[in-house]
């Protein structure tokens, strides 16, 4: 069966049909959801209700699987963490962020699905970097090509959220001594397709390393601010069973925390992908 591949905006996003996740890629269709990604940058699934050994295996098909060090996991299939409001402290997913920035090889992508819904709220959205930087004038372009920036992992797990028990005092100090503060270029350039990205994020990064610190909070705070307008973002409205796989290298995106005290639960798969440049 061939795939059926429905674009969502220019910028970015595309509904794939003709495929069950729950059974083993076919090489053909494997090979075609990564070109649509390439493409489209996030890709979304309906009516797909894996279980979290199918969901490992799927996103598998495209590189391996990151563990992380803070969230907790599904305990038969460590590959999958669990994002469960009842459970978890998950405002951190309440900002516009790339995940795992913090590392020296960020997330190549990631897979989510949806568990357990909300009866209203609980959206998700994304934004896509390289159609913001095309959208920057030439000259900023230029300015931004020869920049690194910091990305700590503290910015998003602060101690006092995550440190409240010894266990989890335990794992965040060791987490952070595992990761300390890194950099990355400012743009990034794509490994597979080669172009340009803004690789930047209000979840990690918290300076511009060549700038003096008034001067990157005001480029930071535009950079920001211009990644995220509307004609370079979609927003995705969940149905139980839904799954969204996104390329980590060139999007970002947001969980709008706006169904509380209703409960919410997601399960990702991480995809480690290779350091930018």
């Amino acid at each position: 069966m061939s795939l059926t591949i429905t674009p969502i905006s220019s910028a970015l996003g595309a509904q794939i049909a003709g495929v069950d996740l729950t059974q083993p890629l076919s090489p053909e269709h494997r090979d075609a959801i990564e070109q649509a990604l390439l493409a489209h940058h996030v890709v979304f699934f309906k009516h797909q209700s894996i279980t979290p050994q199918q969901q490992a295996r799927f996103a598998a098909n495209f590189g391996d699987l990151h563990i992380h060090p803070i969230y907790p996991n599904v305990p038969e299939q460590p590959e999958v963490l669990v994002l469960d409001t009842a459970v978890t402290d998950v405002r951190d997913n309440a900002v516009w962020h790339t995940d795992v920035t913090f590392l020296p090889t960020p997330a190549m992508g990631a897979v989510l699905s949806a568990k357990q819904l909300p009866a209203f709220g609980g959206d998700t959205l994304w934004a896509g970097g390289i159609a913001a930087f095309e959208g920057l004038s030439r000259p900023l372009q230029v300015l931004l090509e020869g920049l690194t920036a910091t990305h700590d992992f503290t910015k998003s797990f602060p101690l006092e959220r995550f440190g409240s028990t010894p266990e989890d005092l335990a794992r965040w100090e060791q987490t952070r001594k595992n990761n300390p503060p890194l950099s990355h270029p400012v743009v990034r350039t794509h490994p597979v397709s080669g172009r340009k990205s803004l690789f930047v994020n209000e979840g990690f990064t918290t300076k511009i390393n060549e700038l003096s610190e008034a001067e990157s909070e005001a480029i930071l705070k535009l950079l920001f601010a211009h990644a995220t307008r509307p004609e370079y973002t979609i927003r995705w409205r969940w149905e139980e069973n839904d799954v969204a796989f996104w390329d980590n290298r060139s999007t970002q995106h947001y969980a709008v925390d706006d169904y509380r005290p209703n409960r919410r639960v997601m399960h990702r798969a991480t995809i480690l992908g290779d350091a930018p440049f």
